[in-house]
């Protein structure tokens, strides 16, 4: 029996067996922010310990930076001092660090893929939940807290258990309009936000084959969203072309040898699985989300869930709660659905990619009268580019606020946030309550062709019809 690539990679980096069962894991790359790693780097002071690997330790700033005014010192007095720590921490410690001034900034898990650090074959975690995204490489990824930041640090190693491995296919041909962002949703709306829990998901069939770096990190973003502890795609070409060249990837002369070891931890054709599921390309419609939960979605043709229909108490319980806070009406469509606010960035979708695909259906259009749009770059590398392209000013043309790198509205733990019960179309991850920064705000998630389309129709809206894609 062959190995799947989570057992490949899991073997190669264990470096031990604890005594309460659990495995303890090298881990291939570590990346900090300013918001988790504080606490982490007092922790280390305070027990006499330095950095085992600085070189393997990665910084940058993302969650309080504010996208409007980057000048220093910022108007939050707090984020300031999250920044000066950092700052002073990266120092101390001799790691490299991605700052404002670098041109390299932005939200970590864009940078870390731009920079060639996320590579097949290797573990990394950060203390944020969405490492996930860097599985897109072949790579095992997942978040940690802040006390196994500080273990991290400090050996270089985390002490987990190993986690069995669903394989989810998706085969066949996405329909016009249809995003890995709608992919991603449908997944979790068939699995369940609880349905991953214990699980590394392997991504693979033609849809994933054919999809870009950028679009396979969508999905494996998403994985914890669906429970995943962490979720992957198997290295191929499509990801030896894009990390070729990066910074941090080999340079030529060990190119060849590079491929050829990365290939190898691709999961072998008679692996074994503890759970396969398949899905049919042409059954996933664009999808958006209508509750405070990422499996709340629904095909942007469907209606509102009608608690009356559940079957069980605990499913009327669980829409009943969602539609009061959402303040939506059971059984109406979710097309037509008023919007304050049009969001498009964060790790999910504040790629290259996804304002290339956005601005070449947003040039000459307009946001609707009364609708607060923002476009936010993931990284100052994804801004430049679209400068270069002229991509910032077709957003800037058609009403959008273009901001500077950050995770902005994505978490709202910066100046970004949604005031009062406003609804805000969002290409981020998350529609849980207050997510974007209002104890009453609401988010509906979807792809940032669908959030272009509601911030232009100032309501929710058929992507499709609204731009005729085909």
């Amino acid at each position: 029996m062959g190995k799947n690539l989570y057992q490949k990679v899991w073997d190669e980096h264990s470096v031990g067996s604890l005594a309460d069962g659990r495995t303890q894991l090298f881990i291939g790359s570590h990346l900090i922010h300013e918001v988790t790693s504080p606490q982490a780097f007092g922790m280390l002071r305070d027990l006499g310990l330095t950095v085992k690997y600085p070189h393997r330790t990665f910084a940058t700033v993302d969650h309080i930076v504010p996208t409007d005014n980057q000048q220093r010192p910022f108007s939050d007095p707090l984020a300031d001092a999250m920044i000066s720590e950092l700052r002073k921490n990266v120092e101390e410690f001799d790691i490299t660090y991605f700052d404002l001034a670098s041109g390299m900034q932005g939200i970590v898990h864009i940078v870390g893929p731009e920079q060639g650090i996320t590579q097949p074959g290797t573990t990394i975690v950060c203390g944020d939940s969405h490492t996930a995204t860097h599985g897109a490489f072949g790579a095992i990824a997942f978040g940690i807290g802040t006390t196994q930041v500080r273990d991290v640090l400090a050996t270089q190693t985390i002490a987990m258990e190993k986690l069995k491995v669903r394989r989810i296919n998706v085969e066949g041909e996405l329909l016009p309009g249809v995003y890995a962002k709608d992919v991603a949703l449908h997944i979790i709306r068939l699995l369940g936000a609880n349905g991953g829990i214990g699980y590394a998901y392997e991504y693979g069939g033609s849809v994933f084959d054919q999809f870009t770096m950028e679009e396979r990190m969508t999905v494996c973003n998403m994985s914890i969203e669906g429970g995943a502890r962490c979720g992957y795609v198997n290295p191929d070409q499509t990801t030896f072309d894009y990390l070729a060249n990066r910074p941090y990837s080999p340079n030529d002369s060990q190119w060849p040898e590079t491929v050829k070891r990365w290939s190898a931890y691709a999961s072998d054709p008679d692996a074994d699985y503890e759970d396969v599921v398949n899905i049919k390309a042409e059954d996933i419609e664009p999808t958006v989300t209508w509750g405070i939960s990422p499996d709340h979605g629904i095909a942007i043709s469907e209606t509102i869930p009608d608690p009356a229909e559940a079957k069980t108490e605990g499913e009327k319980a669980t829409i009943d709660e969602a539609l009061e806070y959402m303040k939506l009406p059971a059984g109406a469509p979710i097309k037509g659905t008023p919007i304050d606010v049009a969001f498009i960035g964060s790790c999910t979708n504040g790629r290259i990619s996804d304002f290339r695909e956005v601005a070449q259906y947003l040039k000459g259009r307009k946001v609707a009268d009364g609708i607060t749009a923002l476009a936010v770059p993931g990284s100052q590398i994804t801004a430049a580019i679209c400068q270069k392209e002229g991509i910032d000013q077709i957003f800037i043309d058609a009403g959008f606020e273009w901001r500077a790198a950050g995770c902005s509205m994505c978490l709202a733990m910066n100046p970004d946030k949604l005031k009062g019960d406003q609804l805000c179309a969002s290409s981020s991850n998350r529609n849980f309550k207050g997510r974007q920064g209002s104890s009453t705000g609401r988010t509906v998630l979807m792809s940032p062709l669908m959030v272009a389309a509601a911030a232009i129709e100032g309501r929710v809206a058929d992507a499709r019809e609204v731009f005729t894609v085909n």
